[in-house]
Parts: structure tokens; sequence; C-alpha cells
């Protein structure tokens, strides 16, 4: 829903700014958005996410200062930044359980498109970004994890990075030469950690990029709203995003912020694993290897296939699947709100990948390796099976006929007379 631009330069410095670099004008229409009127507050976690990114970017450029990219050295050093470095337990801290809280608002902001149908037309590229932003997320997080070089985090690479020999299966050496290559020898050593050190520090100013891609597609196509119905009337159904939503991010974040103080500075270890406190020992393989919560439902998928190539096919295809929702989900109507049916297919998957993050979690025993493959089973038939079949079969509720109705409950012309349509939940 791009707009004019209604900037207009009051003095000769802005004018002659705005006819070289017009930053200024796209600014002042940045906060001039016209945004649907209706949204609730699970629309605030993109301003939550940005701040994430920026927070995550400051303090990780303050550690690097300090952390030495060196097996021999690396756990020293973060210990040392705990110790010595002003504040750095603060910094390391609050990177740590930042990542954290990022993929907690991210996942927030994935199941809530999901539930509003914000990947529909005409806003298929800006989820496939999206998609683009939590992929490229997960692999800074998981080499983000490594570099601490504790025993979980020296196993965890260890493991991840050896799945990519299961291409021996399809191609003779070709796995095993991979894995060489990404590990830089026969082994996880120094060559790896420098490797993971420089794509940590790299990837989160990709997704910069990518988050302004985001933020761009937004404003070409508008935001969508939870009744899922377009914007009709800009002046009755929109208001500007500055000062109204900006407000209202800024709230959030303040509430946000708290859950994220409160895991700084009074739990700031619950989300970690107490394993990874001891230095990585290659001889000495902890009984039980489990990655950061926010990989658990991924790497259930994983165990849950027998094949170690199926694992790794698995694991890798319920990323990629998220992809192709625009095109499996073939209803016309957009918000659940108005999909009864699939509304608890959609309850059903939540559930599902909540109960994948506890098998994840747990050691493998039949009992768990059973319900991780029925739940990865759920997965996959949600997005291939559920999305295209319910789209067809479905009978949605009424949808109202304008974001407007929502509020007036009137018709068109003023008079009454409408029906009253279903209220955005």
């Amino acid at each position: 829903m791009s707009h004019a631009s209604t900037y207009e330069p009051k003095t000769s410095v802005t004018r002659w700014l705005d006819e070289r670099l017009p930053i200024i004008r796209f600014i002042a229409d940045f906060m001039a958005f016209p945004t649907p009127r209706n949204l609730n507050y699970l629309w605030t976690f993109g301003a939550i996410l940005a701040f994430m990114l920026v927070a995550q970017i400051v303090t990780g450029v303050i550690l690097a200062m300090h952390f030495a990219p060196n097996t021999a050295l690396a756990f020293d050093s973060v210990e040392k930044i705990m110790r010595d470095v002003n504040y750095g337990w603060l910094l390391r801290y609050a990177h740590a359980v930042g990542a954290s809280m990022f993929f907690l608002a991210v996942y927030i902001h994935i199941f809530r498109g999901l539930y509003y149908g914000s990947y529909k037309a005409p806003r298929e590229v800006l989820w496939m970004i999206g998609v683009a932003i939590f992929l490229v997320m997960m692999a800074t997080a998981f080499m983000g994890y490594s570099l601490i070089w504790g025993q979980m985090s020296f196993w965890a690479v260890t493991v991840i990075t050896n799945l990519f020999s299961s291409l021996d299966s399809l191609y003779s050496g070709l796995g095993t030469t991979l894995v060489q290559w990404i590990w830089g020898g026969f082994s996880v050593d120094n060559a790896t950690l420098n490797r993971l050190f420089s794509l940590h520090y790299l990837l989160p100013f990709v997704l910069v990029g990518l988050v302004a891609l985001h933020v761009w597609a937004l404003h070409v196509v508008g935001s969508n709203n939870p009744t899922g119905v377009e914007v009709k009337n800009v002046e009755k159904e929109t208001l500007p995003f500055y000062a109204y939503f900006t407000t209202k991010d800024l709230f959030a974040l303040a509430v946000f912020g708290v859950l994220f103080a409160y895991f700084i500075f009074f739990t700031p270890n619950y989300l970690g694993d107490a394993v990874n406190y001891v230095p990585a020992n290659p001889l000495l393989t902890p009984p039980h290897i489990v990655p950061e919560w926010y990989f658990l439902p991924f790497y259930a998928i994983l165990r849950a296939v027998p094949s170690k190539l199926g694992g790794v096919i698995a694991m890798f295809g319920a990323i990629a699947v998220l992809f192709f929702i625009p095109w499996l989900d073939t209803s016309r109507v957009r918000s659940l709100n108005y999909r009864p049916i699939f509304r608890w297919f959609f309850w059903a998957f939540l559930f599902s990948c909540l109960a994948l993050g506890y098998l994840g979690a747990v050691p493998v025993t039949e009992t768990s390796t059973l319900a991780s493959q029925f739940f990865t089973l759920y997965y996959f038939a949600f997005f291939l099976i559920v999305m295209p079949v319910v789209g067809i079969y479905e009978t949605p509720k009424p949808q109202p006929d304008s974001i407007a109705d929502t509020f007036t409950h009137k018709s068109d012309d003023g008079s009454g007379r409408g029906t009253r349509p279903v209220a955005a939940e």
C-alpha cells in the first residue's frame, strides 16, 4: 500500500538536501505511512525484533573486541570478558539472553503471520524474505553458540557439521569432502573456530540488509490486519504510523524489555546448558548433546528419521516448506478468525511444534522417537495436506466488508442497516 509523499521541505537547507539525498523525506514518509487502525499487539513484534537486532549487533561488536578466536584461548577469553572487562558480564549476558529473546519474538511473529494469513497475495515476497531472515538468524545463532567453545558448543558443531557427510550416500566422497572443507581440516579445530567467528560477525549485517528489504516490501503492499480484509478507505481505515503505532510499539517494547531484563539480571543461565561451562574436550563426549531451545523442534525432526540423510532432508525441509506456504494454502480467506475448521488444525500445529521442542530436549527412547515421528508427520501434513485440502472444502464465516465495519458496524451509506460482521478476535 505505497502512498504518495506528503513531505514538503521548509528551509533552504532541507530543500537542497531533498534534491540530492531525500533521506528526510524517506523518514517523514515512513512515519506518515497509513497503517490499518485495527492492528493488535501481536503486530508490535516487528518493532521488538528491530530493537533486538540492533541490541545483538551492538553487544556483539563490543564482545568481538575482547574475544580470541583460538581454540586454546576462546573459552578463557569469554571468562575474561565476564570478570575483567568493565560491564563485560552485562554485555555477555545481554548477548546470550538476547539470542533467546530474539527467537522468542520471531516465533511469535511467524505464528501471528500464519494465523492471520499474512503470507497470502499480495504479500508472498514479504513472507519469503521473512523466511530468509529466519534462516540466516538460525545460521548466525548456531555459529555464535559455537564460539563459547565449551563442551556443548564443541560437540554441537561436531555433530551438526558432520551431518553433511550424509551426502556420501548420494555421491561417494561428496559429503566427506564438504565436511572437511567446512572444518578446514580433518577435525573441528582452530580453522573451524576462525571460520565460524568470521561468519558470525558477518551474517548480522546480512540480516540488516534482509530486514531493510522486508520493510521495503511491507511498505509496498501494506500491513495485513486481524480481519484479513484489505484497506478500502485510507481516511477511515488507517492511521499514521507516527504517533499512534510508534507509541503502541514503545509500550510493547517496554513490557518485552522487562522480561528481557529479568532473564539478564536474575536467571541469565536458565536458557543455556550448564555443560557449556566445561571447556571443550575432543576426547570426552557429553552423554546427551542438546542444542539451544530455539533449535529443539528441528533437532527432534532430525532424530525422528532413522536414516541419516533422511533426517537431514527432513530437518532442512521443515524450514524450506515455509517458503511455499503462499501457494500451499488454497483458501481465499486470510484470517483464521473466519476459518473455523482450519483454526483447529492451526492450534494442533502449534501444539505439535511445542511437543517437538520438548522431545528434542529429552534423551532418545523408543517412546520419544515414536512421538517425534508422529509430530513430525503432522508438521509436514499441516503444510502439504491440510492447507491445500481444507482451503478447498471449508466454508468460512462471513467477513466484514471493510476494516471500518469492525468499528462502526454500519453499512457504507451510514444508515446502520448493514449486517453486523464477525468482530476480529
